[in-house]
């Protein structure tokens, strides 16, 4: 396809990156997802409002284990220097630890059903997200594909879901259980005693603006987080897919100083993040230990007045702990927060692109079609281009009739075919099949009559019977295997000890070119279609197979409309005719012998770009002889 090779900076972030509303709105959007699995969620939120219930009761038992069951000196009410010895009760140490041992059991419990049916939900949210993400990117036309890398798609499929399910299970819930927990333990204090409430409280709202400063400074940061692991992924799933080239090339110092740069930018803002993190949690503890030392100064003269039970002061302490704890993890959500909230805005840039190339309404089956093609003045360019890849192009393909296309490099031939399927749309004009607008037609319907064979053979993990079979998952094995005999691949399949159930390595690398090629035209012809468009699929094969393929195309092309890029003589030769292209334009039409008569431009051509390097190919028609 068009920009396989190119460099990576010519591609961008989706138009959404640069600016969008609230990321916050798309993390609403996203925990949407989690109304599919409402039941384990809620079970999840009962159980952390038992945890958080057990959790503010504990420290009222401790305060009766103090003072009802262990002995102690307690100052007598107005008189600050008299002292009495309470004597202590077994009855209550039972009754206080048993209590506590109680309070643990229950909240081991359901710490458990949290923990378990949160991971359960959010496990659900991610699934949920990376089928639609996928769908979407399925269904996404060429143009878009064109330009966004594919390094920063792999990364929202990924690491951005794995962000949004991380909030969306645990992180929505440590947020949930910090408010309850704040709340209820400040409403506990102030029962507890009001003077020394008021002391406690006056932590809270300098220490949740902090956060407030910190949430502020570090979603940013994570939003170039994530661009930045982006940009690395790319570069390193270029150097996995183009390691041949890298090596072949001696090219391994470069490349590693480009992802060494790269990690390096990484590096710097996760840098960043852990310094604003550094700075804003000192500063908390410091605020804390201040509130815990004036509770103990304040109530410590209270207890020594008389005023206050030591066990109160102690749950009170205790209580301020629990204070303490739901702000540093509102603080941690704080972090998760963002995260998740950068990430959604990222996922959602996806999920929100619009695709150029979609059914309109009310569109139609093609149905069964004789084949005709035409191209009516048709213009187009790609997107983000000045200059029209096609100009004005006209002309009809009759069915049943095979027409070459040659022309200069970037004259637009790999262009025209690709608007037949429809994988881009027409800028100006019309691409026409029986005499049908093909955008009138359904996507499903248009491209069902259409078989592709490109020059770049792209094979699935899987067997080989199973990539044969990919446009027609139902066809038996013998349907396989004529189409491969037809392609010329039944005889290298047969030799491997698997056959058919031969699993190829990722993208078929254990086959070679040839074979690879061979096997995608296979694939091609057992679909049956009405049109057939070859990209140059005979390119990668020896003069013997390229000539046996050419025979079993020339009878498999009868009877079909096909279009065929060609770079070698014998292949154009064979065409009934051949439309030359230059710059975009379409510069001649006719059969081989009158365009060597009327056309300069073909006859350079066929002198400096086509193959003539297979012997029987230079002869006539009638001449050759397989070799």
């Amino acid at each position: 396809m068009r920009a396989a090779l190119s460099d990576t900076s010519t591609k961008k972030q989706p138009k959404a990156e640069a600016g969008r509303s609230s990321s916050f709105v798309d993390l609403g959007r996203a925990l949407r997802y989690l109304r599919p699995y409402l039941l384990p969620f809620a079970g999840a939120f009962i159980s952390l409002l038992a945890v958080t219930g057990a959790t503010l009761v504990s420290p009222q038992f401790i305060r009766l284990l103090i003072d009802r069951g262990l002995p102690h000196y307690q100052a007598v009410a107005g008189q600050p220097h008299v002292t009495v010895l309470v004597d202590g009760s077994w009855k209550w140490i039972i009754i206080t630890s048993s209590a506590l041992v109680g309070v643990a059991i229950v909240r081991g419990v359901f710490n458990f059903l949290q923990g378990y049916l949160a991971e359960k939900a959010s496990q659900g949210v991610a699934f949920d997200l990376r089928n639609v993400l996928f769908s979407k990117l399925q269904n996404l036309s060429f143009s878009y594909h064109d330009q966004v890398q594919t390094g920063q798609l792999m990364t929202r499929m990924t690491s951005d879901v794995e962000y949004v399910r991380t909030f969306a299970g645990q992180g929505l819930l440590t947020l949930l259980s910090s408010v309850f927990t704040l709340v209820g333990t400040l409403i506990v204090l102030f029962v507890l005693d009001v003077r020394l409430g008021g002391v406690s409280f006056a932590m809270v709202p300098l220490t949740l603006a902090i956060f407030a400063v910190l949430v502020t400074r570090v979603f940013p940061l994570f939003r170039r987080i994530q661009q930045r692991l982006g940009g690395l992924n790319t570069i390193l799933q270029e150097n996995l897919a183009g390691v041949t080239v890298v090596k072949a090339f001696t090219r391994e110092p470069y490349e590693y100083a480009r992802y060494d740069a790269a990690n390096q930018d990484l590096l710097v803002e996760n840098l960043k993040v852990i310094t604003a993190i550094s700075v804003a949690f000192p500063v908390i503890f410091l605020v804390a230990n201040l509130a815990n030392l004036a509770v103990v100064w304040y109530g410590g003269g209270l207890v020594i007045g008389g005023n206050l039970s030591l066990g109160t002061l102690v749950a009170f302490s205790t209580y301020l702990a629990f204070l303490l704890m739901p702000i540093f993890q509102l603080g941690f959500t704080s972090q998760t927060m963002s995260r998740a909230g950068a990430s959604s805005a990222r996922v959602f840039e996806v999920l929100d692109a619009e695709s150029e190339v979609r059914d309109r309404p009310g569109a139609k089956s093609l149905g069964r079609i004789e084949g005709r093609v035409a191209f009516d003045h048709v213009s187009f360019r790609y997107a983000g281009q000045d200059k029209n890849i096609l100009d004005d192009v006209s002309f009809t393909v009759e069915p049943g009739e095979t027409v070459a296309l040659v022309g200069t490099t970037g004259s637009g031939k790999s262009t025209l075919i690709n608007l037949i399927p429809r994988f881009y749309d027409v800028r100006e004009g019309a691409v026409k099949i029986d005499d049908v607008d093909i955008r009138d037609v359904t996507l499903s319907s248009l491209r069902s009559n259409i078989g592709i064979a490109l020059q770049e053979s792209t094979l699935f993990g899987g067997s080989l019977r199973e990539n044969i079979a990919f446009g027609r998952p139902d066809a038996t094995l013998d349907e396989i295997r004529a189409a491969a005999k037809a392609a010329q691949a039944d005889d290298f399949i047969a030799s491997f000890p698997d056959g058919y159930d031969t699993v190829v390595g990722e993208r078929g690398v254990t086959l070679s070119g040839g074979q690879r090629q061979r096997v995608s035209i296979a694939r091609t012809l057992l679909v049956n279609p009405r049109i057939l468009l070859l990209d140059d699929a005979t390119s990668s094969v020896d003069a013997g197979t390229e000539y046996r393929m050419q025979q079993a195309l020339d009878g498999l092309m009868e009877g079909r409309t096909s279009l065929v890029i060609a770079h070698r003589v014998s292949t154009v030769r064979r065409a009934n005719r051949i439309l030359v292209l230059d710059g975009g334009t379409l510069v001649a039409d006719g059969t081989h012998d009158e365009l060597l008569e009327s056309s300069p431009l073909y006859g350079e051509i066929v002198d400096s770009q086509l193959d003539r390097s297979i012997a029987p190919a230079a002869l006539s028609v009638d001449e050759e002889t397989a070799p």
